[in-house]
């Protein structure tokens, strides 16, 4: 029997490295277990019979087994503890045999045995990248659904290996730091009886998998199910296949944040080492904290003073001054903590859909940026709609979850534009792209680090489900189809992110303070209505101005930023906005228009038109404009007037030269009927909208 050829061998008391750790000639193990008796149970790989190997007594401190194995060869080995007697799990162990293939598990009559798997690994001199928070855009998604979906068209789909192929996509949109769903080995075969029962997704019916993976843990070790086996010949190597995604990550200048959930049934020290864990032997940039743990210990974790760890909330629980140090001449920020929750999500769609006293939450939300931590904004997330169903659906649609629709949220905080679901009606879709293109500048606009949720950028839908925990289908892997369909929302994301990159206004280390601090003669951020300077604070308000002076902001070549004014208009009516007075030889120019479908809503840095009414703008309805206040000659050529034009780009750039200029009245004539079309879409009753989208099949087009 290849367990017999083990030998024991004694090493220095006092090593705690949880797990297997590779030494000459062997391997050390060290796990933690509370009995007064602790053995080792080696088997060769899917055997009955093993060996026992008992943990020397005189190796044990506290509840800490440790010792020495020397062999020639591990492989096809497995193992498993005896504690008083009882065969348990590792719960420290790095790799889980039988958790191969993905839904298969092994039976939940025996616990899980381990493999012996310590694999040498060249990092190539790899390091954590550091970024700051305020420069950060991330990208969350699920290892499986990301390219599970035959419309991905890469090798290896669903795996650590197929991420790979997307890089050259995250780059091209812009992305910084991708955020894996639990990337760790989690039980997905639950059932109703299952112990571990979490306030992430209610019990499970018999025969459906935990998709997302909120579900007993084992904190050690990446999935094995997300490898493809060909890291190393022979079979998966999960370890190896994750450390090289991360190192493949970082050659590209992107994170990884992982996230980490618990069910509060772990001790603080097991937390605490599996985060320690991830960040010493898989060199992840941060870890997302889900479930219960032990927040204020992991902040103050000397070994973690260099990672960013997110949570729901860090108030009254960081260290003394956290934020104020910094590390290689200001090249890493020890601002590293970020507040992590729904908060930014429920205000912004509310304010999107157009509801009363939103004023107050949006300026409060998109100034949001704690000195002490930072906070990470979103408009979708796992749990809930998508951004495209945001704006599709008012009610959840859950019935394949097999609950009857009564899981998932019934508060989400959404408009469907007048037709619940897909609709083939133009004036629907050229509605629900408007708010989408609100929705992106909503969240790219305001400080803080702003969170994609993966397939948001191209109109991804799950069909209304706002639950799918369940669901490993089409429901939720990514439909890259798409990309070519929704091409247009692509680009409109794609250039709001660089456009959000190369102006730090809108992404400063700090909270904007509203004060002329650099007596320049504009406050850093300052608020208006649709008179300027006057912010109107009624609950009926839905107009919003904010007005960025350039010169609190640096680019990377440290001259000063531009003047930007942002006109939030989400009243269903259109309103004239004055516009503040620039600093003289400045003129405001238009960035964006997110009625202007004609355009995207973009119009390309050097080619902005130059507002012909410098005193005013009228603000269509449910619309965002960006206005950049530029010298002369900077801006483009064309000039963009008050004139209505139908067709639903509600102002339109004329040529240089011509500059025709509509009356007043008709302006607000034609932007009327633009309101009186958005009244009608309002006033569609969700009743008639199922009748209207009956049998229309799965369009997924916006």
């Amino acid at each position: 029997m290849k367990a017999d050829k083990i030998k024991t061998a004694q090493h220095s008391r006092g090593c705690y490295v949880p797990g297997i750790t590779g030494i000459e000639g062997g391997i050390r193990i060290c796990t933690v277990a509370s009995g007064k008796s602790c053995s080792l149970l080696v088997y060769e790989k899917g055997g009955k019979k093993g060996r026992e190997i008992p943990f020397p007594p005189e190796q044990r401190i506290g509840n800490v087994w440790s010792m020495d194995l020397l062999a020639e060869d591990f492989a096809d080995l497995e193992y498993c503890l005896k504690v008083d007697g009882r065969e348990e799990t590792d719960p420290y162990g790095r790799a889980y045999s039988g958790r191969e293939r993905w839904g298969a598990g092994a039976s939940a009559r025996q616990p899980v045995r381990c493999l012996f798997e310590p694999v040498p690994y060249d990092w190539e001199g790899d390091k954590p990248l550091k970024q700051p928070l305020s420069d950060m855009i991330l990208y969350r998604i699920h290892t499986r659904g990301f390219t599970m979906h035959g419309s991905s068209k890469v090798e290896d789909r669903g795996t650590f290996r197929a991420i790979l192929a997307k890089i050259p996509y995250l780059k091209e949109l812009g992305i910084t730091a991708l955020e894996l769903m639990p990337p760790n080995e989690f039980e997905e075969r639950m059932t109703e009886t299952d112990e571990a029962k979490n306030p992430y997704a209610p019990p499970i019916p018999e025969g459906k998998l935990n998709y997302w993976g909120y579900a007993k843990s084992w904190h050690f070790a990446p999935k094995a199910a997300y490898a493809s086996g060909k890291a190393v010949p022979g079979g998966k190597s999960p370890c190896r296949e994750f450390k090289d995604l991360v190192k493949a990550l970082h050659q590209n200048g992107i994170e990884l944040i992982i996230e980490l959930y618990f069910t509060g049934k772990e001790s603080a020290g097991l937390v605490q080492e599996a985060v320690r864990f991830w960040v010493r032997e898989y060199h992840v940039d941060g870890v997302h904290l889900v479930g219960a743990a032990p927040t204020a210990l992991l902040a103050d974790d000397p070994l973690l003073a260099d990672t960013k760890l997110f949570a729901v909330s860090w108030d009254g629980l960081l260290p003394v001054k956290a934020g104020s140090r910094e590390i290689e001449a200001g090249q890493w920020a020890a601002r590293r903590f970020a507040e992590y929750n729904d908060g930014f999500m429920i205000d912004m769609r509310r304010a999107l859909k157009g509801d009363e006293g939103q004023i107050n939450p949006m300026i409060f939300r998109t100034r949001r940026n704690p000195g002490g931590y930072g906070v990470v904004n979103y408009m979708a997330n796992t749990n809930g709609f998508t951004m495209m169903d945001m704006v599709s659906y008012e009610q959840k649609h859950n019935e394949a979850n097999g609950e009857d629709n009564r899981d998932g949220s019934d508060y989400n905080c959404t408009w469907n534009c007048g037709v619940e679901g897909p609709s083939r009606k133009m004036k629907i879709r050229q509605m629900r792209r408007r708010q989408l293109r609100n929705a992106f500048l909503l969240l790219l606009l305001s400080q803080g680090t702003p969170l994609i949720m993966a397939g948001d950028e191209f109109g991804n839908s799950k069909g209304g489900n706002n639950n799918s925990y369940c669901q490993d289908n089409d429901i939720s892997w990514l439909n890259w189809n798409l990309v070519k369909s929704n091409q247009d929302l692509l680009e409109f994301v794609k250039y709001a992110i660089a456009f959000r990159k190369k102006h730090p206004v809108f992404h400063m280390e700090t909270e904007p303070k509203n004060i002329d601090y650099l007596v320049c003669g504009h406050p850093d951020v300052s608020y208006h209505g649709v008179r300027a300077w006057c912010p109107e604070f009624e609950g009926f308000r839905r107009q919003l101005g904010i007005m960025y002076c350039g010169e609190y902001g640096r680019k990377a070549d440290q001259t000063p930023d531009d003047y930007f004014f942002v006109a939030y208009n989400m009243h269903w009516e259109p309103h004239e906005f004055a516009l503040p007075k620039l600093p003289k030889g400045m003129r405001w120019h238009v960035s964006f228009n997110t009625d202007d479908a004609k355009v995207n809503g973009i119009y390309p840095e050097g080619g902005e038109p130059v507002l012909e009414n410098q005193k005013s703008c009228l603000i269509p309805a449910r619309s965002i404009v960006v206005f950049i206040g530029l010298r002369a000659g900077k801006g483009g050529e064309a000039v963009y007037s008050q004139k209505a034009h139908p067709e639903g780009g509600a102002q339109k750039p004329d040529a240089a030269g011509e500059k025709r200029s509509a009356t007043r009245a008709d302006a607000k004539t034609a932007a009327k009927a633009d309101a009186k079309t958005a009244a009608k879409a309002d006033a569609k009753t969700a009743a008639k909208a199922g009748a209207e989208s009956k049998g229309e099949g799965k369009d997924t087009d916006i």
